[in-house]
């Protein structure tokens, strides 16, 4: 590459974010760069390979819409998408639209930095220097491992190893004393599998978290069928849902808490062997009505019991918390495991991991002697990745300092002096709560539809004002408020990254956030500065 590249737009990122924005964009004539750290596109599935590793939103939903011809020709073989077939998948994508050409993996975003004399950005990267009018952050919600500073972690001697940043080749536990740390939605799927090849399994358990069955089988090529023939349809009503995800069960309207008791039990059940998401649709008010979700938790709690053979590990299994106001997780076999006996579950929500030792570590007053030691501890969620970008905007301000007090966004799209940079899926969207992809696409082509504007009407930058940001992050906040989710310590609030500023980050409910969106380009892009 030369001393510096000059083009329209970098985008940051070849996850299936990323992918859309370079297709979108380079469709509608601009000269669009890509930057990727990864040697490789897929994002989030490029690095989270650990074993079990898959998506917890149906293989048919969780895929681009934009090409019918794309969506009637891929083939899944799995109601939910283990992660080398979505990988594939992303590979297949990047390949059928020649979007590698575009890219320059192995490459690290080090600095970005807004020019306000020449209205455009200059990115420094480990590979060279671009200099381009828009800057899009595609760089994922959950891409930032979080590897908690425990004593000793340098000193042991055996392989470590993060859910989020798993090798490449296939690790084989067979033989060996295994301990896992954390029992979030990666530790979950990948316990089952990982206790199938450990001589012993050590889970290291700081909070237990309610899991709900997968209920995960080949995709049956009859409901594959039926899907395609009525995708258009079937896209459509997605985008309705507030979560942006599709379910057997239709929604209600009905309360938890004023069920009877036969017409609860069963309704449950159904919606437990069915398996998914769907489950926490069984009432409309499990995420706003105190009772109503206690009732269901307990249901869960009830199931816990019912599987998991010794009284004390099914009691350590249980949470009290409020069901559903962390990540949900979808398992295969979790709970099951428990009952193996080289299978161990470890409270240490006490006094946490005391040291990391050579041989292993130390926790609850024991020593455990390990082979391997694989951290599930999670991601600094929605921020990490752009903080990490050491991003510089108008008048010298760092986005660390912009952010100071929590991520100020509006619409999760632009940041107040931050002329033209736009995130994807940023903090103050649906994001992380709704079908990724859906709410993928719908980010890319508003800002897709913005740069044409912009450039038809021959203006150099678009900037978030502080107004609208201040009044969107109150509306932000006054959703949530109005819902369970801040009642826990979740990475929802950044609760998992200490020293973090507790903020809720992303928005609650798809159709209204996507409609907003339509309006504020329909009104010249009001709340936004354009220069």
């Amino acid at each position: 590459m030369s001393l510096v590249e000059e083009c329209d737009v970098v985008v940051v990122g070849a996850g299936f974010g990323g992918l859309y924005a370079l297709h979108l964009l380079r469709e509608e004539g601009f000269n669009v760069k890509g930057v990727e750290r990864a040697s490789g596109v897929g994002g989030t599935w490029f690095w989270n390979r650990y074993p079990g590793a898959r998506c917890d939103v149906e293989s048919l939903q969780y895929s681009y819409s934009f090409d019918p011809e794309l969506q009637q020709d891929w083939r899944w073989s799995e109601r939910y998408a283990s992660q080398p077939e979505i990988l594939g998948y992303a590979e297949h994508v990047a390949d059928r639209f020649d979007l590698s050409s575009l890219i320059a993996f192995n490459t690290t975003v080090e600095a970005a930095t807004f020019n306000e004399a020449l209205s455009s950005w200059t990115v420094e990267t480990s590979g060279g220097t671009y200099k381009a009018q828009f800057l899009v952050a595609a760089t994922g919600c959950l891409s930032t491992t979080n590897l908690p500073d425990f004593e000793g972690i340098d000193d042991f001697t055996g392989d470590v190893y993060h859910t989020g940043q798993w090798p490449h080749s296939p690790v084989d536990f067979s033989g060996q004393r295994v301990g896992i740390i954390g029992t979030g939605s990666s530790a979950v799927q990948a316990i089952p599998v990982i206790a199938e090849q450990a001589a012993e399994l050590s889970i290291f358990q700081r909070t237990p978290n309610y899991s709900v069955p997968a209920r995960n089988e080949p995709l049956d090529p009859e409901i594959e069928t039926q899907t395609k023939q009525n995708y258009a349809a079937l896209r459509q009503a997605a985008r309705e849902e507030r979560s942006g995800i599709l379910s057997i069960f239709p929604p209600n309207d009905d309360k938890a808490k004023e069920a009877d008791s036969s017409e609860f039990e069963d309704r449950m059940d159904k919606r437990w062997q069915e398996g998914g998401f769907g489950f926490y649709r069984a009432y409309a008010d499990i995420g706003v009505d105190p009772a109503s979700n206690e009732r269901v938790a307990e249901y869960v709690r009830g199931q816990i019991t019912k599987v998991v053979d010794d009284p004390t590990t099914a009691q350590l299994l249980t949470p009290n918390n409020t069901i559903a106001c962390k990540r949900p997780c979808l398992d295969t076999n979790y709970y099951e495991t428990f009952n193996l006996n080289h299978v161990e579950l470890i409270d240490i929500s006490s006094n946490g991991i005391e040291e990391i030792t050579p041989e292993g570590l130390k926790a609850a007053g024991r020593n455990f002697e390990l082979d391997a030691l694989i951290f599930a501890t999670g991601f600094d969620a929605m921020t990490g990745a752009l903080l990490n970008m050491n991003i510089t905007g108008r008048g010298g301000k760092s986005l660390d300092e912009a952010w100071s007090a929590g991520p100020r966004t509006y619409l999760g799209l632009g940041i107040p002096d931050f002329p033209n940079l736009f995130t994807v899926t940023g903090p103050g969207s649906p994001s992380v709560l709704t079908n990724m992809i859906m709410a993928i696409e719908q980010h890319v082509e508003w800002i897709r539809d913005c740069l044409v504007v912009l450039r038809q009407e021959g203006l150099e930058t678009i900037e978030a004002s502080p107004e609208a940001a201040d009044l969107w992050v109150d509306h932000v906040n006054t959703i949530a408020d109005q819902t369970l989710y801040p009642t826990c310590n979740s990475w929802y609030l950044g609760a998992n990254i200490p020293g973090k500023t507790r903020v809720f980050m992303p928005l609650i409910g798809y159709p209204p956030y996507a409609e907003r969106c339509r309006q504020v380009a329909e009104e010249n892009y009001a709340g936004f500065q354009l220069r």
